[in-house]
């Protein structure tokens, strides 16, 4: 993959300036179409990092004549699957597609050419792409070859679907999301350790929805030890993400679900020269072990970066958790509410210490959006980029 240098990287401002150059009203069948191309994109969730997810529409006469989605990186962009079903019929259509076309070589060539050499009329974009190497130029060359470009149709949702995609491109990291379950008094356990099932099922299904959609999940040592999870999507269907294990120390079970790597890969994050003996357990089992030092969340997060990953899922408790946020590891939080009460002056709590004396240094989050999965809240929202 293409490394962007710093002096490259997009500026958010530049992208929502360039989207908001509307050249004409926006209709209802735009914004369908749109929500098509969403619906379409994703399918490939949790399979296209690096890249975007993309969905993209062919109509004619107010019909879809071809319709496509990127499947992962290294295969054709939705644009060209949309064309290959569209084939002669493209010529004069509308094509609507949820990123701007690139205009760039990379593993593919650019699919601003594609559009022009099919003879399309019309192109509907619903946000401009933040990697420098396309942001604004796609457009910029449609419109050259006379082709008319609308761009912001259903901007909100587009933005909402490669969030993942935009943290990258503009931070140099993967877009990190907390996830924890808890009671109503704030336990993430009860005294004695003893955490399942603190949710529903319909609270659990939908994290393995949402595994599914990441391409990492990152647990810590206690968690492997007194949990013993599986951190799988429970579904042979699925794609499962890597999981990932952080231990300074190696000081871990050498029998544990996750270092069974036929149902799903696994890698471990540890200091070097940590605890040979498991070291070479774990090697032994098809485990991947990778040392970091100093192991920090902001470490890892660099490193899975460097392996092209888009989201990382963490899914640890309180002690790391903390650690993550402190770290600027994490930029969602997805807190999961079950009405029950278990108290426990010792019971452990979803986020540990994070040094803040006063409730006035509170974080407080934004966009927070909250709605009921079963019996339990699932309360949804993002830490502000200077936490």
């Amino acid at each position: 993959m293409e490394k962007i240098p710093t002096s490259e990287r997009a500026d958010s401002s530049s992208a929502v300036n360039l989207s908001s150059i509307i050249t004409q009203s926006i209709s209802a069948f735009d914004r369908a179409m749109m929500q098509r191309c969403l619906t379409l994109a994703r399918r490939a969730l949790g399979q296209t990092a690096p890249n975007p997810l993309v969905g993209s529409v062919i109509v004619r006469e107010g019909q879809i004549i071809g319709e496509g989605f990127h499947p992962g990186a290294g295969n054709p962009h939705a644009e060209i699957f949309a064309l290959q079903e569209a084939g002669e019929r493209a010529k004069g259509a509308t094509v609507y597609v949820n990123l701007e076309p690139c205009n760039h070589y990379g593993r593919t060539p650019p699919c601003s050419e594609a559009l022009i050499k099919a003879g399309v009329a019309k192109v509907v974009v619903g946000m401009v792409d933040p990697d420098p190497r396309v942001s604004g130029s796609g457009i910029a060359r449609l419109r050259q070859a006379g082709i008319e470009v609308l761009v912001g149709v259903e901007e909100e949702a587009c933005r909402q679907l490669n969030e993942a995609f935009i943290h990258r491109i503009l931070y140099q990291r993967p877009f990190g999301i907390l996830k924890y379950a808890m009671t109503l008094d704030g336990k993430i356990a009860t005294t004695n350790g003893h955490s399942s099932w603190i949710t529903s099922t319909e609270a659990r299904n939908q994290v393995y929805q949402l595994r599914a959609a990441c391409d990492a999940v990152i647990v810590g040592g206690n968690t492997v030890r007194y949990d013993n999870p599986l951190l799988t999507c429970h579904d042979t269907a699925a794609r499962n993400p890597l999981r990932v294990v952080m231990s300074r120390s190696l000081n871990l079970p050498t029998e544990a679900h996750l270092w069974n790597t036929q149902t799903a890969p696994t890698l471990v994050l540890t200091e070097a020269k940590s605890n040979p003996d498991v070291y070479q357990c774990l090697v032994n089992r098809g485990v991947e072990v990778v040392e970091l030092t100093p192991l920090t969340p902001a470490l890892a997060m660099a490193y899975l970066y460097e392996r092209g990953f888009l989201s990382v899922l963490w899914e640890c408790g309180g002690t790391l958790a903390a650690k993550a946020i402190a770290d600027k590891a994490v930029q969602k939080i997805l807190a999961f509410i079950a009405p029950k009460i278990v108290g426990g002056k010792s019971a452990p709590s979803p986020v540990g210490d994070l040094g803040l004396a006063n409730m006035t240094d509170a974080l407080s989050l934004e966009r927070v959006t909250c709605k009921l999965v079963g019996p339990d809240y699932l309360v949804e929202g993002y830490l502000k980029p200077n936490h």
